[in-house]
């Protein structure tokens, strides 16, 4: 987690030199900036690890700008993972194709983080694994080249890193949201249900995570 902050931090520095920020390298060169279009257009993905990401906007959030959503292909999964079962209309991707949803990351119209949050499965057309295994995806994820741009890719590695414990809880109060609305909605595929969108959210700042990961290791 430290190191992720540093790397943070480097990704800054290099992006504020030039007067640059994370979110303005994912448009750079896309043209007219359009609500749900991803940003890059074709997303960035990495061959080798099979992670990917977007940028895109289509929410009015206290001021969120837009977000980054993180996923995993399957082939970079680690071995033995399947999706949950489901047994609704509403056809999953499937075998190479049945990737998962990390976390998203909100950001804000300066081009920096505000929060981390999940979603349901409808929103971002993905299949859906047990939060047990989403957690042990997160170390699978790595964007280790420089297409869209070589900070913005070492900036969101190291956000899955230096925000681990946050996303664990996050993963786990997914699971459990979904779990609930199971519950008080009997007859309905839950996964599938608009009025369930964001499953668990919370605020962050990078400067406070990187101040509480120090006094821990302090402390340690």
């Amino acid at each position: 987690m430290r190191r992720a902050g540093e790397e943070i931090r480097e990704s800054y520095r290099v992006l504020e030199k030039g007067g640059l920020n994370v979110v303005g390298e994912m448009l750079r060169g896309q043209g007219e900036f359009v609500e749900y279009e991803h940003y890059p257009r074709d997303d960035a993905f990495d061959a080798d690890s099979h992670a990917q990401y977007y940028y895109h906007a289509h929410r009015d959030a206290g001021g969120e700008h837009g977000h980054f959503h993180t996923f995993l292909r399957a082939p970079g999964m680690p071995a033995g993972m399947a999706p949950v079962p489901h047994a609704g209309a509403e056809p999953w991707p499937q075998g190479e194709e049945a990737l998962s949803h990390l976390v998203a990351i909100a950001m804000d119209g300066y081009g920096y983080p505000t929060g981390l949050f999940t979603v349901n499965r409808w929103v971002t057309g993905d299949a859906w694994y047990a939060a047990d295994d989403v957690i042990r995806m997160l170390d699978c994820f790595e964007i280790d080249h420089a297409n869209p741009s070589w900070p913005a890719n070492r900036w969101i590695t190291a956000m899955l890193r230096l925000f681990r414990p946050q996303i664990e809880a996050l993963i786990l109060a997914r699971d459990a949201a979904l779990a609930e609305w199971m519950r008080t909605h009997p007859g309905k595929d839950a996964y599938e249900d608009r009025d369930l969108e964001i499953t668990s959210q919370i605020a962050i700042s990078v400067d406070e995570q990187i101040a509480a990961v120090e006094a821990a290791l302090k402390g340690a």
